[in-house]
């Protein structure tokens, strides 16, 4: 496997003279006998940076991201990071849900990297790859210590997760909130049960995500919801859309911000093979919906993103604002988000 990029220390020198990619006691590979991990191998690391820029033909909000895991037990089909795991020469499929990467120096990381002078106090969003409170997070808890470290420079951040275990950190969150803009987005993209126990297995239900909504709201703590992914042909019906969207509202989340499903290479072979095995009618439809590439045609993505804008209007919330971090505590609601934005976190 490939770990050039990720190690801290790669200036091993091999037998030919070459620089080797990590040295022998860089990579801790675990196993652990608990039903929550079985079937699941753990890469630990010491990365050697963590606070990444986002590339500049990106469509995300952002410029800045922390992803302190590689590969999810989420195991989303849809997932769009799986064709990260080939850079390291990790499968994409059934790889990526268990062969997970651990940068277990990642709090120690951040907090160095922001102490530089050359770090401006950049906008830092988390959980824009792999969600950052996926299982392995209750094991190796890193999130904590990264909190810790942008509340303690009063860096502004956002974090996007599916998982419940982000209450462990409330307080952290508020403290960080007294100090900096705190964004946090929790994904829904359906209450289709039925739906999300094929496509989404690893993640808790998304019942148990609007109970985060909630806890949040009564916590008075803002947060939104990233509406995604819309599902086409199986998650985008009318009468669909107003039950998420009706949930949504009922949990008290400031904003909803819909995302149609986007394929894009690694992810597309994965959720097609599963399409085939679950709902082999719908294939034909999707090939011809996704003929032009990663992205559903404009017409769709609209035509979504009107219906549920119209929804959270007759529900009595707003979209979100473009990806902007915003103080936990804050008292004002966004504004309408431009179409250009509509990628926010994801």
């Amino acid at each position: 496997m490939r770990w050039d990029n990720l190690v801290e220390n790669t200036t091993v020198t091999g037998p030919s003279g070459a620089i080797a990619l990590f040295s022998t006691d860089a990579v801790t590979t675990r196993t652990f006998d608990t039903p929550e991990f079985r079937g699941v191998t753990f890469h630990e690391i010491r990365a050697r940076s963590i606070v990444n820029r986002v590339p500049g033909a990106s469509r995300m909000p952002f410029e800045w991201t922390v992803n302190p895991y590689r590969g999810c037990t989420h195991a989303c089909v849809y997932c769009f990071a799986r064709k990260t795991h080939s850079y390291l020469d990790l499968d994409t499929g059934l790889g990526f849900d268990s062969q997970i990467v651990v940068k277990i120096n990642a709090p120690e990381l951040v907090r160095r990297q922001l102490a530089s002078p050359q770090w401006r106090g950049a906008h830092i969003a988390m959980g824009t790859n792999v969600d950052c409170y996926q299982r392995a997070e209750g094991r190796y808890r890193l999130m904590p210590g990264i909190i810790t470290a942008l509340r303690d420079r009063a860096n502004p951040f956002s974090i996007l997760t599916k998982g419940t275990l982000i209450l462990r950190d409330l307080e952290l969150l508020r403290e960080a909130a007294a100090v900096t803009e705190v964004g946090i987005s929790v994904s829904v993209g359906f209450v289709d049960e039925e739906l999300w126990r094929t496509v989404e297995p690893g993640t808790p239900s998304p019942g148990r995500r609007l109970d985060v909504v909630r806890a949040m709201a009564t916590a008075g703590i803002d947060c939104g919801v990233l509406m995604a992914p819309v599902v086409p042909f199986l998650g985008d019906r009318p009468d669909q859309l107003r039950e998420t969207v009706r949930a949504i509202a009922a949990a008290g989340a400031t904003s909803v911000t819909p995302l149609a499903l986007h394929l894009r290479p690694g992810a597309r072979e994965w959720f097609m093979e599963w399409l085939g095995r679950h709902h082999p009618g719908l294939v034909a439809r999707y090939e011809r919906l996704y003929a032009d590439g990663a992205y559903a045609p404009k017409w769709y993505r609209r035509r979504i993103t009107r219906q549920v804008h119209e929804l959270a209007a007759e529900f009595g919330i707003g979209p979100a604002s473009g990806g902007r971090a915003r103080r936990v505590t804050g008292r004002e609601r966004p504004g309408p988000e431009p179409e250009a934005t509509q990628l926010t976190l994801l």
